[in-house]
């Protein structure tokens, strides 16, 4: 067969391949899996990657929100939004007091929910000289009321261990705050009630009248007294907490449950694709040559074989990755030492029989070396068996990586769709109604493994369609 003739049948079986509706299903799934997967390298911050377990990276965020989506099923007394509001978001105003230099942020918060924020924090960082800073936080209500929260300066200098003469500090207010109590005191008299001083945000954002929110915009004016020229504000923020948050909620540790979903596709496919094709190339290539060769090679080679496919694979992963690492490197090349032996008794039966044939002997005549014959002449014939296998084999490699993951025993430093249901597990998410930390990843990892499936189903279909796909499939598990 020609190269010529060989491309024209590949194109043919292609097309056949993309008329099934099993494999535009598939493809359509890989497609979004793709686009997730160029998401998260581009849009999505390294450091929401590499800090996935590291609670202060999202100490902004609220614990355990739902969805912002659902409040569009919700009726009218929907739950607060959590908002994080930084510079960007501020009005600044620099001006003079006393001839004190000042510099103001000025937040408006068009707050209409019917439900109390959760807390709120003020987040800052400065760099100053010998005097400290002093930092005041005042709220101006819907109703023109305006409350000082907060006054203190900054902890003293320490320019002897900065060799810019300039302490860099960043702390965080938090509503909690004793001094915020306080300060509340003097406004209690505004009351026709008793307001809750332990919970401040909801002093701040009640009615005067009654225990109820009031609703409209706020405004947050977070200032900084400055006494030094080279004093200068770094950073600030307003962080509002609500009960929902983002497209996919938050966990228990405050992770943006997108951010987990969004890299777990990149950790999916590579885990999956890497272990399909290096398992399938390698037992295609070692059930050839010893199909091939016959006699004592395929004797020999198919007794290690047997002991391979013999063993318990999910029962040796397990004891793979506590003894060795579970590092997400090592647990795809563990899913490729025990995923080759399924495919290479197959290419051995198919070996035996096309070995025989009239072109290769005539090859052999020829003077061709055994390697030649049998990536030229062989290989090419159970080319559309080596794609199929490797598309059923991904689901397989997916599936066995959720597994460990969910079990503890997966990548500990990445986020992966089943290290997101392993936390969920561990609190008891399903109980406690947090659906959100649970469907999501769950629906990820069956449609990974549903895209493959269909794909693979569908070759198999068309290259054989009296033959079993059972037969092509790599062992994982």
């Amino acid at each position: 067969m020609t190269a010529t003739e060989s491309a024209g049948n590949f194109s043919l079986l292609l097309r056949r391949i993309l008329h099934t509706k099993a494999a535009l299903v598939g493809f359509s799934i890989i497609g979004i899996l793709a686009a997730m997967t160029i998401y998260a390298l581009v849009a999505v911050p390294l450091e929401s990657f590499s800090q996935w377990n590291d609670p202060g990276f999202w100490i902004d965020y609220p614990k355990s929100a739902a969805p912002s989506w659902i409040n569009l099923m919700l009726p009218e007394g929907n739950l607060p939004n959590h908002m994080i509001l930084g510079p960007s978001d501020a009005k600044t105003q620099n001006s003079s007091l006393g001839g004190i230099p000042t510099n103001s942020f000025l937040y408006d918060i068009d707050f209409r929910y019917n439900s109390y924020p959760t807390d709120f924090i003020i987040d800052y960082c400065l760099k100053y000289g010998e005097i400290p800073p002093v930092i005041q936080v005042d709220v101006t209500r819907p109703d023109g009321e305006s409350f000082m929260i907060y006054n203190s300066p900054l902890p003293s200098s320490t320019l002897s261990d900065n060799l810019s003469n300039l302490t860099e500090y960043c702390s965080r207010i938090f509503s909690t705050d004793e001094s915020i109590r306080d300060n509340l005191q003097a406004y209690t008299g505004l009351f026709d009630y008793s307001p809750d001083l332990s919970s401040p945000q909801k002093m701040i954002f009640s009615q005067l009248d009654k225990d109820a929110v009031l609703r409209g915009k706020y405004l947050f004016n977070v200032t900084y007294y400055l006494f030094d020229p080279e004093d200068k504000v770094e950073n600030t923020k307003v962080i509002l907490g609500g009960r929902v948050y983002g497209l996919m909620g938050t966990d228990d540790l405050r992770r943006d449950l997108s951010i987990g979903i969004f890299w777990g596709a990149p950790v999916a496919l590579f885990v999956g694709l890497t272990a399909a094709i290096s398992s399938v190339t390698i037992g295609m290539l070692y059930g050839l040559l010893a199909g091939y060769k016959g006699g004592r090679y395929d004797e020999a080679l198919m007794r290690i074989n047997d002991l391979v496919i013999s063993l318990p694979t999910f029962v040796f992963l397990v004891i793979l990755s506590i003894t060795i690492g579970s590092s997400i490197f090592l647990i795809t090349l563990f899913l490729v030492i025990f995923g080759w032996s399924g495919i290479a008794r197959v290419a051995r039966s198919l070996a035996l029989q096309i070995k025989n044939l009239q072109y290769v002997e005539a090859s052999k005549l020829m003077g061709e070396t055994d390697i030649k014959i049998i990536l030229r002449h062989i290989l090419p014939q159970l080319l559309p068996l080596t794609f199929a296998s490797i598309a059923l084999a991904v689901p397989a490699a997916i599936l066995a990586e959720a597994t460990l993951s969910f079990i503890g025993l997966g990548d500990p430093s990445i986020p992966t769709w089943g290290s997101i249901l392993h936390d969920a597990n561990t609190a008891s998410a399903a109980a406690r109604g947090l659906w959100w930390w649970i469907l999501p990843p769950g629906i990820m990892i069956a449609a990974a493994g549903i895209s493959f499936a269909l794909i693979g189903s569908a070759i198999e279909s068309v290259t054989n369609p009296r033959g079993s796909a059972n037969q092509s499939k790599v062992r994982f598990t």
